[in-house]
């Protein structure tokens, strides 16, 4: 670990970042150049004190998840975030953890959206980074573990999960979840992550199985449906997706049209935020 490379990178790219960079407000009088410590801190789930030792030279050897939210709240590119490890006395993240490092493009674009609920996906159906509204509309994803972390997962193994959509719409979106897997299947290979989930799956679901033998194909780029939310009932969104180059994430919006009772909810969800998932965390 070469403390004193860390403490310089981490301060440099810090400084080059301006709070509407990610998605913090200005607000007057600022002092600090750039964002200041208590701010990475906040967008790297971290607590000041530890980030601060980090600056100044004195702090342990940070986890290679710790470097990865680092990563994030910094908003790195690739090469950036690799020469972070290293210098924190780590081996650049693999291809496979790699995919979980969100594309700076897609966070500048999230990190505008506070009004409508927006998170970043992988083609697995893992999220890695969703605003506030989504966590009101979704919960927090960040509370899954393993195999568990894909929502593509959850939905064959779970019945809560299914809670989310009305039960008309339920086979149709088994039906796109299984599409969508396949797209990642075919782009990935059978010996990748999607191919180990697809063989958890084919033992786990019958109705994976059976869906996955139908061999259908496809990635949506844009969807309307109904989302059922425990406290407001039924809300009408469309859905647009936002893909990386190599496909292998996604920026999904969800928005409804002014003046219409999905409009409505979703500003009253911005009201209400996560309180609605005290007693019951999806």
């Amino acid at each position: 670990m070469d403390r004193a490379a860390l403490a310089d990178f981490l301060r440099s790219r810090r400084e080059a970042l301006r709070p509407e960079d990610t998605g913090l407000p200005a607000g007057p009088r600022r002092r600090a150049k750039g964002l200041r410590r208590e701010e990475v801190a906040s967008l790297a789930v971290m607590s000041t004190d530890y980030y601060t030792r980090l600056e100044q030279r004195r702090g342990p050897q940070p986890s290679e998840h710790m470097l990865a939210s680092l990563a994030r709240a910094l908003r790195l590119t690739g090469t950036e975030r690799d020469y972070l490890y290293r210098v924190a006395g780590h081996n650049a993240p693999t291809s496979l953890s790699a995919t979980t490092h969100v594309a700076p493009a897609l966070l500048r674009v999230l990190d505008r959206l506070d009004d409508t609920p927006a998170l970043v996906l992988t083609d697995l159906g893992e999220t890695l980074v969703q605003n506030r509204m989504a966590t009101a509309l979704f919960g927090d994803a960040s509370r899954h573990t393993g195999a568990a972390r894909s929502a593509i997962y959850r939905w064959f193994t779970d019945p809560s999960e299914r809670s989310l959509y009305p039960e008309a719409d339920r086979d149709r979106q088994s039906r796109a979840q299984v599409a969508n897997l396949r797209a990642a299947y075919g782009l990935r290979g059978a010996r990748s992550r999607a191919g180990e989930l697809v063989r958890t799956l084919e033992k786990a679901s019958k109705e994976f199985a059976e869906l996955w033998a139908r061999h259908e194909v496809a990635q949506r780029f844009e969807d309307h449906k109904t989302l059922v939310h425990p406290e407001l009932g039924p809300i009408e969104v469309d859905c647009q997706a936002l893909f990386t180059e190599d496909q292998q994430q996604t920026l999904l919006v969800l928005t409804a049209p002014p003046r219409t009772e999905g409009y409505e909810k979703l500003r009253l969800l911005a009201v209400l935020g996560l309180d609605t998932f005290t007693e019951a965390d999806r």
